[in-house]
């Protein structure tokens, strides 16, 4: 069976890592260069990180610091934020980015999921799903979570996996920072349509959380902030409690 996957998110403006709750209401949680190394030694399985701001201020992700992050870190690494073409793509890659999220970009252009993933493999390209329950439909968002779209996500997200994204990153935004557990009816909804792997994101807040959606989400991973961030739970102490849950993951020897 393949092991779940614990993945730490680093959320950065301005070149510090920064959390919120439902988007907004951002504090300073750390270097991200210090945490990746820490949560690299701790044993997560991935990092990912995402330049919050780049889409909404209309400049590239930091790639001088993904090449600082990739220097500390021996585990794989998603990078996003205002990705737009195979040449943002490249630059990433080449500063030591295993993979690539793309947002807003994809719901405004989709053919360039297309694109990534015949350039660079299926295997590089993550789509991003920003998502909140609206008058009774699950709709996509973008730029940050600022504007709303047409787009139903799970329409969507079988267009993505048609697209040949390898991946689908799907972010509650009205479990985001709520530590009051992911959004898993959803999750399990769009694990169950599609062959690639779901990660969950929006609403960890204690271990048991994580049971859940790799149980009753069917998530093949969960990613988590502000809880990993604040020391709120270690990566080692989850890994075990979800080992005594039967849910199986990698642990360092």
């Amino acid at each position: 069976m393949l092991t779940k996957r614990i993945i730490p998110c680093l959320d950065i403006k301005d070149g510090r890592t920064v959390k919120g709750v439902n988007f907004v209401g951002l504090r300073d949680a750390g270097d991200p260069v210090e945490l990746a190394a820490t949560y690299a030694a701790e044993g997560a399985d991935e990092l990912v990180f995402l330049d919050i701001t780049a889409t909404v201020e209309k400049r590239k992700t930091l790639v001088e610091l993904v090449r600082r992050v990739a220097a500390e870190i021996n585990i794989p690494f998603t990078v996003g934020g205002g990705i737009s073409s195979i040449e943002d793509v490249s630059a990433l890659l080449n500063a030591g980015a295993d993979k690539i999220s793309i947002n807003s970009s994809a719901v405004k252009r989709p053919d360039l999921i297309n694109e990534l993933a015949l350039e660079f493999g299926s295997q590089c390209v993550v789509v991003a799903i920003d998502t909140r329950f609206v008058e009774g439909e699950h709709i996509v968002h973008v730029r940050g979570g600022r504007t709303p779209t047409e787009l139903r996500t799970i329409p969507w997200a079988k267009e993505i996996e048609q697209r040949g994204a390898g991946e689908i990153l799907l972010t509650s935004m009205d479990h985001d920072g709520t530590k009051a557990g992911f959004a898993n009816e959803l999750t399990s909804e769009i694990s169950k349509a599609l062959s690639i792997p779901v990660i969950a994101s929006g609403g960890a807040g204690q271990m048991n959380h994580f049971v859940d959606t790799f149980t009753d989400g069917n998530a093949d991973a969960a990613l988590a902030a502000s809880i990993f961030h604040f020391k709120e739970i270690s990566v080692p102490d989850l890994k075990s409690f979800l080992k005594e849950n039967n849910i199986p993951v990698r642990v360092e020897k």
